[in-house]
């Protein structure tokens, strides 16, 4: 199950935003956790691969994950922006989420995932 997407953003053919509403009813949030549910890391990866082999990278498929780091919990009800850069020649994909707190940013997670076609 996606979030619900707000907005999306595509300026250039390697770079992508999109912003997503994390609704309290994805699926991803039953039984992660019980006391305070938050996205899980498998979550954020699987939504980064929807959208880059949809929109930036098509006919590519998960290779490897280079980096992530996990910074702070996106909870429910939570606002967030994805940004991805695509680095065909290198097959790099980068990506961040942001959580939104009014008009300020603060970075959730980031990483780097390898594609393969």
């Amino acid at each position: 199950m996606k979030p619900r997407e707000i907005e999306r953003q595509q300026t250039q053919p390697q770079a992508l935003s999109v912003i997503l509403h994390l609704d309290p009813e994805l699926f991803w949030f039953q039984g992660h956790f019980d006391v305070q549910p938050l996205l899980p890391g498998v979550a954020q990866v699987d939504w980064v691969m929807h959208y880059a082999t949809t929109l930036l990278a098509p006919g590519f498929r998960f290779h490897s994950i280079q980096n992530v780091k996990f910074q702070a919990p996106l909870l429910p009800e939570t606002t967030v922006t994805l940004e991805m850069r695509w680095q065909a020649d290198k097959q790099l994909l980068a990506f961040s989420y942001q959580r939104h707190d009014g008009d300020a940013r603060h970075t959730a997670s980031s990483g780097k995932i390898r594609l393969c076609q």
